[in-house]
């Protein structure tokens, strides 16, 4: 809390009142080259913008004629998307001159409302969007302007680079500082008469690369969203260094060739990555379009043991196993209580997952897919295994980080020809409930078995009314049903796939779940449940075994209608 308040106060220093009331007369005099922007635009967004709609985040807001920077009390996730300009993109795919008049016009009201400060239009993380996205469309918005919309532009861009160079010390540690070292070295190759900045940009990105970019490819928050948002700039900034004829910075190759094979490690077969400490729903158009860029393009690595994860594979099936330990407490403010949970996958069917993250902005479901529970894996007494800031008082301001956590994480891995086999084990619920949890699991080398055991092995004297629950979320749309009696489940997918679970000896149930992760919002789905007491049945075996392979109809969808289709409304 002492250090939040230190950077609160130093941002305040550098980029507060003294910040706005220095004379700023530093303008560069033209733009040099425009970097890429790699992000998906949708054309038919401009037609709404040019009718004064905007839909950010959900909410939709009609301005009546007025600019969209002179609205007050609106959601603050909207006016953060509206002050990015990551919405140009879309104005520049119109490619008509009414795009092109509209987009000068809305950055002209953008630096006369809020050109000087705005309490969300400043924030850093906002800032760092806007100056990217300027810079990647500033042909679009330049084009036929006159020269002293250019000097306004290219001032105020300035400005705004500025800004974030004297405050970036005091942004979030993470994915934010990263991309506000890149926004900043983007900006000084982009713009004419920057060679002393320019040199500090690139060290200071090459810093952040070095120290935030693990040596198997994985970003130290642990999360697998991380590696998407910082490539997508990333590539882009490097693609400028080469057209300036500059020499790369060895942390931008290093970093580059190691997160490419980790982005493909993560990746399901229907493409979608699994979801691990803060990752959602998967933008695929986005991740082709990275991955375009992988020169290699081999198999994916078996296992990340820096990033704290294990990927097991045979045949069309593939299993992704959290084994890490959380991430360090400034950057774990998007970090789950997931240890030892899996995602497991059949071909393009998705069978096992984790909840994954809402995309709406509610403070409830986001404890909510933090929570042990939230994940295919083990809870004792219905308590995470980790320990997050409470909400009050502090944890509004510093993200709710994670306070502490599984300590020690082993793991064994063996891989031979009949399959592969990992053996893990951590000591997250060791001092509330005196046990480690080990989980076993071995995959056949056809892909066809999937086998585990979780064991609570005690440490000390465990209390005989404490029980666990070990569940197992299903991906929407899987057809389930009790079978032989209740002790095994029947998993049908929508193209006729069928799986049989089963846990000989244990109490077996089929509960409700919810997907937090879909791209249209919350979708129902079930979990199988094993319930049992610490003391009476600490061990327990399970296994996952295909009985039908896919019989697609003959117009090439399944035979069922999907249970799960619709989302859930909140």
């Amino acid at each position: 809390m002492a250090l939040h308040i230190w950077q609160r106060s130093l941002k305040w220093m550098h980029g507060g009142p003294l910040f706005r009331m220095q004379p700023f007369s530093a303008v560069p005099s033209r733009l040099l080259i425009a970097p890429q922007d790699l992000r998906t635009a949708d054309a038919t967004n401009a037609a709404d913008i040019y009718g004064g709609r905007f839909l950010f985040s959900g909410h939709l807001v009609e301005t009546q004629g007025r600019s969209p920077f002179e609205l007050k009390a609106v959601h603050e996730d909207w006016q953060r998307e509206l002050h990015s300009f990551g919405w140009l993109r879309d104005l520049r795919t119109a490619d008509s001159q009414i795009a092109r008049q509209n987009a000068r016009a809305l950055v002209e009201d953008w630096i006369k409302f809020s050109g000087r400060w705005h309490d969300i239009g400043w924030e850093a993380a906002v800032v760092t969007r806007r100056i990217l996205s300027w810079l990647s469309h500033s042909p679009f918005l330049l084009q036929d302007g006159d020269h002293d919309y250019y000097r306004r532009f290219v001032k105020s861009l300035a400005r705004q680079v500025r800004y974030l160079r004297q405050t970036i010390n005091e942004t979030e540690d993470g994915v934010e500082r990263l991309q506000a070292a890149l926004a900043i070295a983007s900006a000084c190759i982009s713009m004419a008469g920057q060679g002393r900045f320019a040199r500090q940009s690139i060290r200071r990105l090459e810093h952040e690369l070095s120290r935030q970019i693990l040596p198997d490819g994985g970003h130290i928050s642990r999360n697998p969203r991380a590696l998407i948002e910082i490539l997508t700039d990333l590539l882009p900034v490097r693609q400028a260094f080469v057209a300036q004829g500059l020499e790369m910075p060895p942390a931008m190759l290093q970093s580059v060739d190691r997160m490419m094979p980790l982005l493909r490690f993560f990746r399901h077969g229907d493409g979608m990555l699994a979801h691990f400490n803060g990752m959602g729903s998967t933008p695929s158009d986005l991740v082709a379009t990275i991955l375009a860029y992988d020169d290699a393009r081999g198999a994916p690595p078996t296992n990340a043991p820096h990033s704290g994860y294990q990927r097991l594979s045979g045949g069309d099936s593939v299993v992704l196993i959290d084994t890490g330990r959380p991430p360090a407490l400034g950057v774990s403010g998007d970090a789950h209580a997931g240890c030892l949970s899996f995602e497991f996958s059949s071909g393009t069917n998705r069978m096992i997952v984790n909840c994954g993250v809402s995309p709406r902005s509610n403070p409830l479901w986001r404890k909510v897919s933090r929570s042990t529970a939230a994940h295919s894996t083990i809870t004792v007494e219905d308590t995470s295994s980790c320990r997050f800031l409470s909400e009050k008082p502090f944890g509004h301001l510093l993200g709710a980080p994670i306070l502490y956590g599984p300590e020690n994480v082993p793991v064994d891995r063996e891989d031979d020809a009949a399959g592969s086999r990992i053996t893990a084990s951590h000591d997250g619920y060791a001092e509330e409930f005196q046990v480690i949890h080990e989980r076993d699991m071995r995959l056949s080398g056809d892909g066809t078995v999937l086998d585990g055991i979780d064991t609570l092995a005690a440490v000390a004297r465990v209390d005989p009314e404490h029980r666990y629950a070990i569940r197992f979320h299903l991906y929407p749309g899987l057809r389930t049903s009790l079978i032989r009696a209740g002790s095994a489940v029947l998993v049908v997918c929508r193209d006729g796939e069928a799986w049989e679970f089963e846990a000989p000896g244990c109490e077996l149930s089929l509960e409700e779940s919810i997907y937090l992760s879909d791209v249209y919002g919350h979708r129902k789905s079930e979990q199988i449940v094993i319930s049992g007491s610490l003391q009476e049945n600490p061990s327990v075996g399970w296994q996952f075994r295909k009985t039908a392979k896919a019989k697609l109809s003959r117009r090439g969808t399944s035979d069922f209608d999907d249970p799960g289709e619709l989302p859930l409304e909140e």
